[in-house]
């Protein structure tokens, strides 16, 4: 009989820029603020997650609650298996990105995959060390408007998913004005 002890599964960490994806959403996508229907479905997150990479994913929603907790939102992202992350600090303080530049840096030390979903540039020379050919490191954004910088970490390596047509985090399609690749083009869209 053997007395190893298995080693413990490996883990996706999934941090997620919630307002970021929800300003994105509003001001680049919409011009106004989103309906609920036009919200991602935060569970479909965490599951596409864990199947892409074929294993458990925590989840880690990073909340701006200088001015207060939303708990409904906080309970019904608890529900679904999200840690929530409140944070605060003072009204110039990005405390959001600073949380999760932190958190990145702490992931170095782990031997686990990251996914970002975030737009934001803030986070690229964060993500830049993660991306060392030993951990599978991903960004999950729209397309269109993530960061550029983050290209020359997808040319290392870096995997990309659309929050839309990879994740299907959407019940509803969302009007974006992307490149169509010619295999995806359906004529019936536009007549």
């Amino acid at each position: 009989m053997s007395t190893e002890t298995p080693a413990p599964e490996r883990l996706t960490y999934l941090l997620v820029d919630g307002e970021n994806i929800d300003a994105t959403i509003g001001n680049s996508i919409l011009s106004r603020r989103p309906h609920p229907e036009e919200r991602p479905r935060w569970d479909r997150l965490l599951t596409f997650a864990e199947g892409q990479w074929e294993q458990p994913a925590k989840g880690l929603f990073f909340l701006n609650a200088s001015s207060g907790l939303p708990m409904a939102f906080v309970q019904a992202l608890r529900a679904i298996g999200y840690a929530t992350v409140p944070l605060s600090g003072s009204g110039d303080d990005k405390v959001v990105d600073m949380a999760i530049i932190r958190t990145l840096a702490a992931i170095q030390d782990r031997a686990a995959d990251v996914m970002l979903v975030s737009h934001d540039g803030d986070f690229v020379d964060q993500m830049d060390p993660l991306v060392d050919g030993e951990r599978r490191v991903g960004l999950m954004a729209f397309e269109e408007f993530r960061n550029h910088g983050f290209a020359a970490l997808e040319a290392r390596g870096m995997e990309f998913f659309d929050l839309e047509h990879d994740a299907k985090a959407f019940n509803t399609r969302l009007p974006r004005l992307r490149i169509i690749p010619i295999e995806e083009f359906d004529p019936l869209d536009f007549l």
